[in-house]
C-alpha cells in the first residue's frame, strides 16, 4: 500500500489485512437504500443510548442524487421503531416529497438551513440528551482535557448564543444557528439548548461526532463537580490529536463497531 494514499494512521502497512473502507455503490438508487438504512440505524443507535427525548429529536442526510433534498426521520416517530421505510424526503422548504408522516417542524428549520448555507455537509444530527443540555446552559465551549475533547479544538466546535433557549420554529432562527457552522465545524454548542453536530462524508460521521460530543460534555461536567482545576492538554497535542483522530474518515470508523451491533440487533431497521 502507498503510505501517502492513507486516510488513517490506523491502516495496515501489511498486506492482505482486511480494513474497513467506505462503501462503492453502482448508482444513486443503491447508494440511496444506503443512507436511508444507516439513518433509520443511527435512530435506533440514538434510542439505545437513551438520546430520545419525546418528539425531539432529529437525523438528517442528503440525497445522493438531489442534494437539495434530505431524508429524515418522522414526526413524534419512536427512535426505537424507526424503519428506512419511516423515513421522509424534504425539501428547503419543509415540503415532503415522499413519505406520508409529518415532519419535525424545528427539525425541518433547523437542518434545512444548516444543509441549505452549507452544501458540504451531508449528514447533521441533533438530540436533547442530558449532558449536552447541561452542557450547553453554561454556554462554553468544551476545553481540551481528554483525547475524544481534543477532536473538537479549535475549529471543530462552536458555540451557538443566538435564539438560546428559545424554541426553534421561524425560518429566520435557522439561519442564525446555520452561520454558526464553519467549513471545519464537527459540533455546534447551542447555549440553553443542547448538542448538533455535522458530517461531511457520511452519517456515520455525523453521528460519532454527536456521540463524542456528549460523551466529552459528560466527562468535563464529572471533572469540573470534583472542584479540581482541568489539566487542559498543551496546544500543540490538542493540534496533534484532532489532526489523527478527528478527521471524516476517522469519524465514520469509530462508527462502524455501534452500527454493526445496532443493524444486528434490530434486523427490521432494513423494511
Amino acid at each position: 500500500m502507498n503510505v501517502a494514499a492513507k486516510r488513517s494512521v490506523y491502516e495496515p502497512d501489511q498486506a492482505g489485512l482486511a480494513f474497513p473502507r467506505y462503501p462503492v455503490f453502482d448508482d444513486a438508487a443503491q447508494e440511496r437504500r444506503h443512507r436511508k438504512v444507516r439513518l433509520a440505524a443511527a435512530c435506533r443507535l440514538f434510542a439505545d443510548l437513551g438520546y430520545e427525548y419525546g418528539f425531539a429529536g432529529h437525523i438528517t442526510v442528503r440525497d445522493p442524487e438531489d442534494p437539495n433534498l434530505y431524508w429524515t426521520n418522522p414526526f413524534a416517530k419512536e427512535f426505537g421503531a424507526v424503519k428506512a421505510s419511516d423515513l421522509l424526503l424534504v425539501d428547503h422548504d419543509g415540503r415532503v416529497i415522499e413519505g406520508a408522516r409529518a415532519v419535525n417542524r424545528a427539525g425541518f428549520v433547523l437542518h434545512a438551513a444548516i444543509h441549505e448555507a452549507h452544501p458540504g455537509i451531508l449528514a447533521s444530527c441533533h438530540c436533547h440528551t442530558i449532558n449536552g443540555m447541561a452542557w450547553a446552559a453554561l454556554g462554553r465551549r468544551l476545553d481540551p482535557i481528554t483525547q475524544t475533547a481534543c477532536g473538537f479544538y479549535g475549529d471543530g466546535q462552536a458555540l451557538i448564543t443566538e435564539e438560546a433557549g428559545a424554541v426553534v420554529v421561524e425560518r429566520g432562527a435557522g439561519h442564525s444557528v446555520a452561520a454558526a457552522f464553519g467549513r471545519d465545524t464537527k459540533v455546534a454548542i447551542h447555549q440553553n439548548h443542547g448538542l448538533f453536530s455535522a458530517g461531511q462524508e457520511s452519517i456515520e460521521e455525523a453521528v460519532w461526532w454527536f456521540v463524542a460530543a456528549e460523551r466529552a460534555c459528560e466527562i468535563q461536567l464529572k471533572a469540573e463537580a470534583t472542584g479540581h482545576p482541568l489539566k487542559l492538554v498543551p496546544e500543540a497535542n490538542a493540534a496533534h490529536s484532532a489532526k489523527h483522530l478527528a478527521t471524516p474518515f476517522m469519524a465514520w470508523l469509530h462508527a462502524q463497531p455501534m452500527f454493526d451491533r445496532t443493524l444486528r440487533q434490530h434486523p427490521d431497521v432494513i423494511e
